[in-house]
């Protein structure tokens, strides 16, 4: 089972960096977003291409 299965890294996309499969949304990006106050919620709320479980799963993904 892969459990960052919403988490890619493709080269042309953003750099390299990783971020949430479908989007141009960077796991960085959503840690820069918790850092100054957001929540899952908050953030899956005013970006209408994420969820609160990718918000989630990118959290888990930096965790890592």
């Amino acid at each position: 089972m892969n459990l960052f299965s919403n988490i890619m890294s493709d080269p042309e996309i953003l750099g390299g960096k990783p971020c949430v499969k479908g989007t141009r949304i960077s796991v960085e990006l959503i840690m820069d977003w918790l850092g100054t106050g957001g929540t899952s919620e908050s953030i899956a709320a005013k970006h209408p291409l994420l969820t609160k479980e990718l918000v989630q799963e990118a959290i888990r993904y930096a965790a890592r």
